[in-house]
């Protein structure tokens, strides 16, 4: 069987680019029906025209003010298809493009496909009911309600009334013997399918039914080709990718190896800027056509990929098209990370001993009341962060996940009690996190303190209240971060095995462990403790430190 190519180009805007296309396609074998939206400036409608008026294959059909997601479209389709049969007898296929599809492979290529498939209809066309694809829309009820209003023009009157219609449990009947179906508006129908859609005898009664649904042109000729057809193959010949919007991909100029690559017969959606593309397709050997299949597959994933990434955004990268929902991020943060409590209260030279021995970035407190302590105490940190407390307290989420993002080795920071505690659910419900803590170190400070004891207890209790509250925190059904926590008293009985244990879970050599940083004196822990049980507040996750450890003062010595 002979194959002649008929094609339907809409078109709207850029005519100048639907032009040269519409003598591509023309000049490659193809009889071409041009329709151009009624609101097109006229000048420019003539001069494409004027442009096109040496081809004898290309004619203009009757112009409609079409608008998306309205019957206008497909009113359009229809009368450029039947002038398209009906001035070219020839015609055995028709191809529906737009002014932007972008031919990849010579129209022979295409012929010569088709030739294999003679009385294929090649049309996306699935149930309503098993679409799955419809993206911020209506499915099955775009056939059961009502859309004479604009989606775009008049969105409020149009979600106003859906919502009455839903209220008032209003359902449209569908004609006998239609069962909706849903695809893409870029197809290739036989001669014989197309003209029996056009002549069918309740052509009328589908018109005025597919008049009030919405976006008809996805369901027209999708619904009726099954009544026609003998043999869909459910698939566009047309290579068209959508965002997660919904909205048409746009292919550019460094997308050609990737197009060239796919083999698809046509593109979709194309940038007006794109010369290169322009320029280098439709790419092949019109004289020896190649009927092989499209290979879209790579395209397909990278396209996937690129939806996913712009929907879903990059692990702990926070912006304002992706503001973050609670329990609902694509990663809290985008690498590993440790955080070490209660450290730097029993070793004041902790920061510099870890740096040493572990490849990272070891900061001080990150979260200290005066500000961002970052390694080696500069005032600007990874990614030029400050070290100002207003302003890493504006966003600490953000502060957080900027630091790891834009560090080049694994951020270690310190914490304590003393620290803002803001942070606490965001890190222990993070995965990335590991969390290494010593209960109650924060009262290694205090035995050493010169401050009166009745101030010693005020700060004792506001820090032992921050510390259970934290540990409610690590302790609930939430959490999600690696943590290892020791009391005070467990740590002090073992620091070398613990610090070592710390080492290997951070990737270094637990042996180092064996020369310990210098240790505040812990001697008199328990008479302290004892001191605060004394003075009314019981001291908690401490561990056991006996009260008689040392010898009493003698100012605390009973009088002989």
């Amino acid at each position: 069987m002979t194959v002649r190519l008929g094609v339907v180009m809409l078109c709207h805007d850029e005519l100048p680019v639907a032009a040269r296309l519409a003598r591509v396609w023309a000049e490659g074998g193809a009889s071409v029906a041009v329709h151009v939206d009624a609101k097109a400036p006229p000048d420019g409608v003539e001069t494409m025209q004027q442009d096109l008026a040496d081809l004898p294959q290309v004619v203009f059909s009757p112009r409609h003010s079409c608008e998306w997601g309205m019957f206008s479209l497909v009113k359009a389709t229809q009368d450029a298809a039947a002038l398209l049969l009906d001035r070219f007898e020839d015609v055995t296929h028709v191809l529906v493009v737009s002014g932007s599809c972008l031919p990849l492979r010579p129209v022979a290529d295409l012929v010569a496909f088709l030739a294999l498939h003679p009385r294929r209809d090649f049309i996306e066309s699935v149930t309503a009911a098993d679409v799955g694809w419809t993206v911020g829309g209506l499915n099955e009820e775009r056939f059961t309600l009502r859309f004479p209003f604009s989606f775009r023009r008049r969105r409020k009157l149009f979600d106003r009334y859906v919502a009455l219609q839903r209220r008032l449990r209003f359902r449209r009947r569908i004609p006998q013997g239609l069962v909706p179906h849903l695809g893409s508006q870029w197809w290739c129908l036989t001669r014989t399918t197309l003209r029996a859609i056009l002549a069918d005898p309740r052509r009328a009664e589908f018109d005025r039914y597919f008049a009030k649904v919405w976006i008809p042109d996805e369901s027209y000729f999708q619904t009726l080709a099954r009544r026609h057809s003998q043999n869909i193959e459910s698939r566009s010949l047309t290579l068209a990718k959508f965002d997660g919007q919904g909205k048409p991909y746009i292919f550019y100029d460094d997308h050609l190896e990737m197009l060239e690559q796919s083999r698809c017969f046509v593109a979709r959606k194309i940038w007006r800027g794109a010369a290169r593309l322009h320029a280098h397709f439709p790419h092949g050997d019109p004289a020896r056509p190649a009927a092989d299949e499209p290979r879209p597959e790579r395209l397909d994933r990278v396209i996937s990929q690129a939806v996913a990434r712009r929907s879903l955004g990059r692990p702990g990268l926070y912006m304002q098209s992706r503001f973050p929902l609670k329990d609902r991020e694509n990663g809290k943060t985008s690498a590993p990370y440790a955080v070490l409590q209660g450290f730097t209260d029993l070793f004041p030279d902790f920061a510099s001993w870890l740096a040493e021995r572990v490849d990272a970035d070891v900061h001080g407190h990150l979260f200290a009341v005066h500000g961002a302590e970052f390694a080696g105490r500069t005032p600007i940190g990874p990614g030029g962060l400050s070290d100002s407390a207003a302003l890493r307290d504006l966003d600490p989420r953000g502060f957080v996940a900027n630091l790891i993002r834009m560090s080049d080795r694994m951020p270690l920071w310190q914490f304590s009690p003393r620290d803002g505690q803001e942070m606490n659910w965001f890190t222990a419900t993070d995965p990335n996190a590991r969390i290494f803590v010593i209960t109650g170190a924060w009262a290694v400070p205090l035995l050493h303190s010169d401050m009166p004891f009745d101030d010693i207890r005020r700060v004792a209790a506001i820090l032992q209240r921050t510390e259970l509250a934290q540990m409610e925190v690590l302790n609930s059904v939430w959490l999600k971060a690696q943590t290892q926590v020791w009391d005070l008293g467990d740590f002090c009985a073992r620091p070398a095995a613990v610090l070592g244990g710390i080492l290997r879970a951070l990737g270094a050599d637990p042996e180092a462990a064996a020369d310990l940083p210098p240790m505040r004196e812990i001697a008199g822990m328990g008479r302290f403790l004892q001191r605060l049980r004394n003075a009314g507040l019981r001291p908690q996750l401490m561990g056991d430190f006996p009260a008689t450890d040392i010898a009493v003062p003698p100012q605390e010595r009973p009088a002989p």
